[in-house]
C-alpha cells in the first residue's frame, strides 16, 4: 500500500489546490498525495502590489497553516502586480514548507497593460479587471489572467506550477540547502 503524503495549501482556489497536488505528485511518484485547501489569511490586501508584499502574503499563508493543521507540506501561493521600470507586471509568489525546511519561490512575470495596473492601484483585484476587460466570470478560479493575456498558451495554474516545482529544490537536495 502507498504511503500517504498530507499536502495543506493556504487556500481554498481549486487552481492552487490542482497545482500543488500536480507538484507533489511528481515529486512523491509512490506516495498517495492528500491535497487539501484552507483558508488561511494572507495579512495583505486583496489584491498585493510589490514583491515585498505578495512574498509576505503566501508567507502568511503558509506560517497559519504550519500553527492550525498537521501535515507533511504546507504550500501557498500569493499574486501580485509591480510597476518595473519596463512596465507593469504581474506574477506570484509560492512558499513551501515541512517542518524542517521553509523554501519561497517565485512565477515568472505577465506583462499588464498599464491601465489594468492603474485599475489594480485604484483598489481592484486583477482578477475583476480582467472579468471587466474579457467578459469573463471569476476568471481567477480558471485560467486566470495568463490564460487570457496569453490566449490560453499558459494558465494560472501552469505557472504555479512551475515555481512550485522549482521551490521544491531545496526538498530535494536538503544537506546543500542546509549548510
Amino acid at each position: 500500500m502507498k504511503q500517504t503524503l498530507r499536502v495543506i495549501v493556504g487556500s481554498k482556489n481549486p487552481v492552487k489546490i490542482n497545482a500543488a497536488k500536480h507538484v507533489f505528485s511528481l515529486y512523491f511518484p509512490h506516495h498517495t498525495i492528500e491535497c487539501k485547501g484552507e483558508d488561511a489569511p494572507s495579512g495583505v490586501p486583496d489584491q498585493p502590489l510589490g514583491e515585498d508584499e505578495t512574498r509576505i502574503g503566501a508567507e502568511n499563508r503558509v506560517k497559519y497553516c504550519q500553527d492550525h493543521f498537521d501535515a507533511d507540506f504546507y504550500a501557498a501561493m500569493e499574486g501580485g502586480a509591480e510597476q518595473f521600470s519596463y512596465g507593469a507586471a504581474t506574477f506570484a509568489f509560492v512558499v513551501i514548507a515541512n517542518k524542517q525546511q521553509f523554501s519561497v519561490g517565485r512565477s515568472s512575470n505577465l506583462p499588464l497593460p498599464q491601465p489594468f495596473y492603474d485599475a489594480l492601484l485604484a483598489g481592484k483585484e486583477l482578477g475583476d479587471v480582467m472579468d471587466e476587460a474579457f467578459n469573463t466570470v471569476n476568471i481567477k478560479q480558471q485560467g486566470g489572467a495568463i490564460g487570457l493575456l496569453t490566449n490560453h498558451l499558459a494558465t494560472r495554474e501552469s505557472t504555479y506550477v512551475q515555481a512550485l516545482t522549482l521551490a521544491m529544490a531545496p526538498f530535494s537536495h536538503p544537506t546543500l540547502f542546509n549548510q
